[in-house]
């Protein structure tokens, strides 16, 4: 039996990047997967596709994260399809790198409200769903502990609100005997942050692997996290960066 056999997972942003990596390892696992997208409508489509034409359980589903509603119309769409929700994975999130004298109020706005209003929105439209045992994880960033340079003030403020949200809601729902807990990837070769730039050799130098991660390293994290072998952890934050913040 797979370790997820019988769960149902919402990835958000599970089409692209990290994300689908998340929602390829879950389904594999054996979890039903509901990914949302915002934009990449074909690629997310496809990879829906192929984990139901390998026997697997997939839905992608539209939804912008930086609106509210649509996430909790997301949340409605998953329980009318499979009745519940095991495991929330809040995984879609934004980068606005410029020096922090050029923002304005507008990158202040958009930022937060999918890097931290979307995480606390899709939590909130989700729990009353979520059973015992159930699984609540959200991707962050090792820049929440580590500004690794200039203009990257308002992103990695977003990302370290994410710790104060993990470790109050896994109080409120530790007497449901729900988890919630943080991931924290460094530098990981996606689209967004690929691992052939003069940037990225930068990074590897600060590195204590000297090599970028893969989404399939946080994948892991993030199965484990939603297995029966992670039902200890939670309140915390676990730091996946090939040791860019040791």
């Amino acid at each position: 039996m797979k370790r997820l056999e019988n769960k149902v997972a919402l990835v958000t942003g599970g089409g692209r990047g990290m994300g689908a990596n998340i929602t390829k390892r879950l389904a594999a696992e054996g979890a039903a997967v509901v990914l949302t997208y915002s934009k990449s409508a074909e690629q997310s489509e496809k990879i829906a596709a192929q984990i139901n034409a390998a026997g697997g359980k997939a839905l992608a589903l539209k939804a912008d994260n930086a609106l509210p509603q649509e996430l909790a119309g997301a949340v409605g769409k998953t329980i009318a399809e499979f009745g519940h929700i095991d495991i929330l994975v809040n995984n879609a999130g934004i980068y606005i790198g410029k020096a922090f004298e050029a923002h304005t109020m507008e990158d202040y706005e958009e930022v937060m409200a999918v890097n931290v209003r979307a995480v606390y929105a899709a939590a909130l439209a989700a729990v009353k769903h979520i059973p015992a045992g159930g699984r609540i994880i959200t991707i962050g960033s090792n820049m929440a502990d580590n500004a690794t340079g200039p203009n990257a003030t308002l992103y990695a403020m977003s990302k370290s609100a994410l710790t104060g949200f993990t470790k109050g809601l896994a109080r409120d729902l530790g007497s449901k005997d729900i988890t919630v807990n943080l991931v924290q990837p460094g530098p990981i070769d996606t689209d967004m942050n690929p691992a052939n730039t003069e940037l990225a050799d930068f990074l590897r130098s600060r590195m204590a692997l000297k090599q970028y991660g893969t989404g399939d390293d946080v994948a892991g994290l993030v199965a484990f996290l939603a297995s029966e072998e992670g039902k200890y952890i939670t309140g915390t934050a676990l730091t996946i960066d090939g040791g860019f913040n040791a």
